[in-house]
């Protein structure tokens, strides 16, 4: 199991509060694990989005949304995941705090068949070329060695259904539109310079 326990204090003085503390032993003892299951795996690779928490070196979070095509997060072992990084708006807030502070924590969601499953995780950014083209479209691969898997009741997610996987989400044989934002005079001069090159 992971080193780091489940609950700090924190944690301890709310569940204390509420008379929640057994309940939330008991979780901690039947649902968190460190390696991810068969199920796991295939659930990750079903889905087309999921939301990514980082934070930088000073703590400050940052919670940001990664989409693709399903089978975009790939998990490679029993301790594994990976993923690709698109281009994006060229800020890298989420990659530059994983430079800093390799904490990471993923959040999946099946809005269609309630269900969430949450990873924590230590991050590495890789760029070797056979990796990248691996991945259509990737600028990076994000490697997550797992430290805590955790399953969540789904009582609260809203039933939503997928009806198409965005026409920006990279794959082969497909080369995506640029975003509509990358136009807009206000940045036309600082795109980055291949951009520029190539209108």
């Amino acid at each position: 199991m992971p080193n780091q326990a489940m609950y700090h204090d924190g944690a301890r003085r709310l569940q204390d509060a509420y008379d929640t503390r057994r309940l939330a032993d008991r979780l901690d003892e039947r649902l968190s694990r460190s390696a991810f299951s068969a199920d796991d795996a295939a659930f990750i690779a079903s889905q087309a989005m999921f939301m990514l928490a980082t934070a930088d070196a000073g703590g400050w979070p940052e919670c940001s949304y990664k989409g693709g095509v399903p089978g975009f997060v790939q998990v490679l072992d029993e301790h594994t995941l990976q993923f690709p990084s698109y281009d994006g708006n060229g800020m890298f807030r989420s990659l530059g705090n994983l430079l800093v502070n390799p904490k990471a924590g993923l959040l999946f969601i099946d809005f269609e068949r309630p269900r969430r499953l949450r990873v924590q995780g230590l991050a590495t950014l890789h760029d070797d070329p056979e990796l990248l083209a691996s991945f259509a479209g990737a600028q990076r691969v994000v490697r997550v060695v797992v430290e805590r898997i955790f399953p969540n009741c789904p009582r609260y997610i809203h039933p939503m259904q997928r009806l198409a996987v965005s026409e920006h989400a990279p794959c082969a044989g497909h080369t995506p539109p640029d975003a509509a934002w990358k136009s807009f005079v206000m940045f036309c001069d600082v795109l980055p310079r291949a951009m520029q090159r190539q209108e």
